[in-house]
Parts: C-alpha cells; structure tokens; sequence
C-alpha cells in the first residue's frame, strides 16, 4: 500500500526496466512490478540498513528475478547506458541534483527521470533547463508537507513548458503548474506570501523572494485555472 505522495511517484512511471535510489523497503519498486508499470527493476541503497530491509522485501514478494538490489551512491551502481528510467524519492533537492550532476559526469543520463524532492524543486527545474531535460509532467500532492512530483525526459532545444511564462515564478514553482494554477498551487503560493512579507526589506533575499511570488500570483490571477 503506497501513501497518496509514492502514488502519484507511481503513475508518472512506465518503463521496461527502472531504478528506483534510495529506495529504503522497496515499495515503490515492488508496486511498480505489481501493477505492470515495470518489467525489471533495480534498486540501490546506501546504508546497510535500508539496503537489508530492500532485500529482504524482495525476497518475501518473491520477486527476486525481477528485482535486482544493489549497494551504492545514487547512480554509481548503474552503468552508462544500462537503465532507461530512473525515480529518485524523499531526498533533499540539492542531494538529489548532486545526484544527478555526478551520474551524468559518468554519462548516466537516463531517458526519464522521476523526481519527489522534499523541498522546493527549483534547482532540479534548473539543472533540467542546462543538462537537456525537458519537464513533461508535474503534481503537488497533500499529505505532511505539499509534495512536488516531476517527470523530466531526454530532449534537445529549449523546454517549451516554459514558453511565455515569467521564467523566476516558473522555475520556483513550476510552469506545468502555474498553468493549470490549482487551488493547492494558490495556497502554497499565498504562504509563501504570508512567509516572506514580514521578512522583505532593501538587500534582503526575501524581497527577491518576495517579487517573483507576487509574479507568480499575477499569472495566476491573469489565467485563473479550472480551481480559480
């Protein structure tokens, strides 16, 4: 049984083979088999703990020839070339840019890549913009904080998701997003409003803060999505 976060991680996933980083009791990956979404899976983990409580999951799902668990550094387990899709799941998002920076130093650069930082995804949106990544998909999700879920795929030539939106709103809180403008979207938005006002004075970081989330209600407020 997967939570309402790790579903939505799920349904943006189809691949013949996918690795799931740090995948700790292997739900996800084990789901992913399940349900038919994946043919073949590889599992890496760091610490000897999760790396134990995968295997042993693996075994009692008796999925062992399907599942492969291996013990590494994020993509350091998987060779150039080998895995087309990857998801990385409840990790900081410059751990997981850092990730993804040195898998790609080793030319890892998978066709897919899932991602469900717990934090604010800009830098992943960044990375993407300059690595050859186009964003196809993305969710917020509710549940102990407002979770961000995206897909990100291979592509040449600028990411036509950004097209027309103003670039800071649409990097710090997604262009996908920011079009479809949700009720949840909004709100996180106005906290962010809430959050940062109090704090903005000349030279701070929060009044840069500060104007790119009033840019970003000003979009939304000028496109009301089917929420708004």
């Amino acid at each position: 049984m997967l939570d309402a976060r790790l579903e939505t991680v799920l349904s943006l996933i189809r691949a013949p083979l996918h690795a799931d980083i740090g995948s700790d009791h292997a739900r996800l990956p084990l789901e992913l088999v399940r349900r038919g979404h994946i043919e073949r899976g590889v599992i890496v983990e760091l610490n000897p703990g999760p790396l134990e409580n995968a295997r042993q999951a693996v075994v009692r799902a008796g999925l062992g020839d399907r599942l492969d668990v291996r013990s590494g550094d994020g993509l350091a387990p998987l060779a150039p070339g080998e895995v087309p899709s990857v998801s990385l799941t409840g990790l900081g998002v410059l751990t997981m840019r850092g990730i993804l920076e040195r898998g790609a130093a080793r030319q890892v650069r998978p066709d897919t890549l899932v991602v469900q930082p717990n934090d604010n995804p800009a830098p992943l949106r960044e990375w993407a913009l300059g690595a050859g990544y186009h964003l196809r998909a993305e969710r917020l999700v509710s549940g102990y904080w407002t979770y961000p879920v995206l897909r990100f795929e291979r592509a040449d030539g600028p990411d036509p998701a950004y097209d027309g939106l103003p670039p800071d709103a649409a990097r710090r809180y997604g262009p996908l997003l920011l079009r479809e403008g949700s009720a949840l979207l909004r709100r996180q938005v106005w906290a962010d409003v809430t959050r940062l006002a109090p704090l903005a004075a000349p030279g701070r970081p929060a009044t840069l803060e500060l104007a790119i989330t009033h840019s970003a209600l000003a979009w939304l407020d000028a496109h009301p999505g089917p929420d708004g």
